[in-house]
């Protein structure tokens, strides 16, 4: 992997991490106004099992992806570059089917923070919209 592609998907993975704790803290709320409050431990465990929180795993997984990738020194990657950036670019442009995009737009509508974290992966996105192409120059 060369430096630019690790400068983005550093970049992206700050961008995103702020992007999911931002939708994390609104769906807490949300879900603490039916279920009182929780603890961290309680939290951790509806995060993990409750379906009210399972459309966010998608970013989640995505998230540990690139942590991943980060701590590899391969420099056979290229294409999984390529393949998180689209993934990427899919979970903050989703579509209007699903429950991902769904919940992903209310939260757009809802939480002013999670608009302004959506902006921040969107310019990261933006400032590098030949990834995929510069990407494949290695092969």
């Amino acid at each position: 992997m060369d430096n630019a592609d690790r400068s983005l998907l550093t970049d992206l993975r700050h961008a995103l991490l702020r992007l999911h704790k931002t939708l994390l803290d609104w769906e807490r709320a949300a879900y603490e106004r039916v279920h009182g409050r929780t603890t961290g431990h309680n939290l951790l465990q509806a995060i993990l099992t409750d379906p009210q929180f399972a459309w966010l795993r998608p970013l989640s997984e995505l998230i540990v992806r690139i942590d991943e990738m980060l701590e590899r020194e391969a420099p056979d990657v290229p294409d999984d570059v390529s393949a998180i950036v689209a993934q990427a670019r899919a979970l903050v442009s989703p579509g209007e089917a699903g429950s991902y995009a769904q919940r992903y737009h209310t939260a757009l509508q809802d939480h002013p923070d999670a608009v302004f974290a959506h902006r921040d992966v969107a310019q990261v996105l933006k400032k590098n919209p030949d990834a995929a192409v510069s990407s494949q120059r290695l092969h």
